[in-house]
This record gives C-alpha cells, sequence and structure tokens, in this order.
C-alpha cells in the first residue's frame, strides 16, 4: 500500500502523519506531486545538474526527489501569496497571475508594487492639473492636445495613431468631459490580464499577455521611483555591475530625472528587454504637465497573440530615439555591459 507524507494545512511539521492514499481527498494536490516527480526525474534523464542518489529502499520515495517536491510545493504557496498581494495592491482593470514552472526561484525578495511614481526625498510631484476642456466630444473639439499644440494622440478605438516621438496629452482631473472620454486611456490602467513568469532563455522573470492584444493599444505604464539623473548614474553603476536594468530617462525636454523601477515598480519592472519588441514607449501628460516629469506608457507595435512574452528595447527613449549612451561610450561613461539575449536577428549584442 503506498502512504503519503503529509503537511497538515495550520500545523506544525511536527504534527506530519503518514496517510494511505485512500484517505486523501485532494487530487489536485495529488496531480502536482506526480507533475513535480516527472519534472524532477526528466531534469535527471537529460542531464541536469541535479543528480539523483539511490535510496536503500528501493521502494521509497527517492530522498533527492522528495526535497524537490517539498521545495515546489512551498513556491508554489510563495508564488500564490505574491499573486493576491499584487492584485490587491494593484488599481488597474487586468488581473495579474505568476508562474514559474522552470526553475524554484520565489518572489523578488525587495521589490514593492506600486501604481504611479514615488518620488524620492527632495522631488516634488504636482498632480493637478491647472487648466481642462470644456468640450462634449473631445474627439471633434478643440481638446487638450490642441492646447498643447499637439495631435490627439487616439482613434475612435482608443488606438495610438501619433507616431514615436510626439507627446500624448489625455483629458484630466480638471476636464469637464466625462470617464467614457475616448481621450482617457493611459489613466484607466492596464486592461489586460497579464502573467510574470519565469523564462527558459536565462531571462528571469519576463511579462506575457493571456489574452490578444490589437495594434497600437496601450498595454502599460512604466512607474517606479523619480529620481535625479546624478543619483541615477550612481545607482548605474551599482546595476551594469549586478548585470540588470532598471534606469529610464525622462528627456522629453530635459534630463533632470530618472524613473528607477528596481524596487518599487508595477508589472513593467519584469518586461524584458528586445531588440525587436512588440512595445513602443510614449510620453504622457495628464494632470502633471510638467515637460520634465512625463508619465511613460508602452503601446503594442503590432497584434499580440494570448501567451506572448511583452518586450520593449531598454535603450528607447520617449522621443522615439535610441538612447546615445548605447552608442557613444567614452572613458567618463563607460560601464559594464550587460550581454543582451533576446534572440532577435536584429539583436545589437548588448542592454546598455
Amino acid at each position: 500500500m503506498e502512504y503519503y507524507l503529509v503537511k497538515w494545512k495550520g500545523w506544525p511539521d511536527s504534527t506530519n502523519t503518514w496517510e494511505p492514499l485512500q484517505n486523501l481527498k485532494c487530487p489536485l494536490l495529488l496531480q502536482q506531486f506526480s507533475h513535480d516527480k516527472d519534472v524532477y526525474l526528466s531534469q535527471v534523464k537529460k542531464g541536469s545538474t541535479v543528480t539523483l542518489k539511490t535510496s536503500n529502499n528501493n521502494k521509497a520515495l527517492n530522498p533527492a526527489i522528495a526535497e524537490y517536491i517539498v521545495k515546489k510545493a512551498k513556491q508554489r504557496l510563495a508564488l500564490q501569496r505574491w499573486q493576491d498581494e499584487l492584485n490587491r495592491r494593484k488599481t488597474h482593470k487586468g488581473m495579474i497571475f505568476v508562474e514559474n514552472t522552470v526553475d524554484l526561484e520565489g518572489p523578488p525578495p525587495d521589490f514593492y508594487y506600486i501604481n504611479e511614481y514615488k518620488p524620492a526625498p527632495g522631488i516634488s510631484l504636482v498632480n493637478e492639473a491647472t487648466f481642462g476642456c470644456s468640450c462634449t466630444d473631445c474627439f471633434f473639439e478643440k481638446c487638450c492636445p490642441a492646447e498643447a499644440g499637439v495631435l490627439l494622440a487616439y482613434n475612435k478605438n482608443q488606438q495610438i495613431r501619433i507616431p514615436p516621438g510626439t507627446p500624448i496629452y489625455e483629458c484630466n482631473s480638471r476636464c469637464q468631459c466625462g470617464p467614457d472620454c475616448l481621450n482617457r486611456v493611459v489613466q484607466k490602467g492596464t486592461q489586460y490580464s497579464l502573467c510574470i513568469f519565469r523564462t527558459s532563455n536565462g531571462c528571469g522573470w519576463g511579462v506575457k499577455t493571456l489574452v490578444k492584444i490589437k495594434r497600437m493599444s496601450f498595454v502599460m505604464e512604466y512607474v517606479g521611483e523619480v529620481i535625479t539623473s546624478e543619483e541615477a548614474e550612481r545607482r548605474g553603476q551599482l546595476y551594469d555591475n549586478k548585470g540588470i536594468t532598471y534606469l529610464f530617462d525622462l528627456d522629453y525636454e530635459s534630463d533632470e530625472f530618472t524613473v528607477d523601477a528596481a524596487q518599487y515598480g508595477n508589472v513593467s519592472h519584469f518586461v524584458n528587454h528586445s531588440c525587436d519588441p512588440n512595445l513602443q514607449v510614449f510620453n504622457v501628460f495628464i494632470d502633471n504637465l510638467d515637460t520634465r516629469l512625463p508619465r511613460i506608457a508602452l503601446f503594442s507595435t503590432r497584434t499580440i497573440n494570448a501567451g506572448e512574452e511583452l518586450t520593449f528595447d531598454y535603450q528607447m527613449k520617449g522621443s522615439g530615439d535610441i538612447s546615445s549612451d548605447s552608442i557613444d561610450y567614452s572613458p567618463a561613461k563607460k560601464r559594464v555591459r550587460t550581454v543582451c539575449k533576446c534572440g532577435a536577428v536584429t539583436c545589437r549584442g548588448y542592454l546598455n
């Protein structure tokens, strides 16, 4: 007869008991147990670095397998708790899912989910517009974009219709148009359900969409801690040495501030780089009209199918140009270069 060592929910390990299969009324857990065992054995068969130790008792579960299954179960619980926390903290419509079928990596230990910019000490973000439109139909009337001297960014399907490098001016809290106004897109947040998943190509965590996204659609906003460019230069040296990249310069008109999503951020924190991305960067102004502090929005460049990974070019600026830092490496600015693993035909070889 087969017996299973059962860890009882809410009770310490000292109360674990061995139970026959007939006593277990948990088909999902048994299915996960069998799946995790098969995964471990397939890793060993493929010549993984994991080694399989022979048990003295052929009828007993190999200790190495048992250890892996326990770690996988604990990881699954930790990722579920993290997923629940992310969905409690988010303020947008789309759900966030977490998935790791690759390794035993758990939730990142020093990451805090935020929904909007977090100013560093000494930096003030004025999120209150000084004027707004009085349109009854912003699509046909002289609205906020016209006042700013630019075109309305969206068509009637709320897909972006302006070229990269052109700023987006959305209706704000002082506008008299309602929440259904066609010129309110980025401010409504992510509408799609997304999944933070562990990649199998050595790129750590990534993000994939769980639904089809039409081309030129708003996908997500890039948020983080707003810091000075001087502080960004200091942190950039540290991040480069660790092989990570989370700094995004807010250089629409000046180069005073940078967004750092290393510790504080949203789903965009986990979006990987590609030299041939499916997301494009745009500068957005809504309630804060300070041109030094645009919001950063990511729009789809083409139709993105369900299950496809989302990527953007880490060297892409809001102006639509490639950062000059990727070209000009004078001795004063020289840093440790991070190898790119995007695999695109047009891959430049490095992230920075």
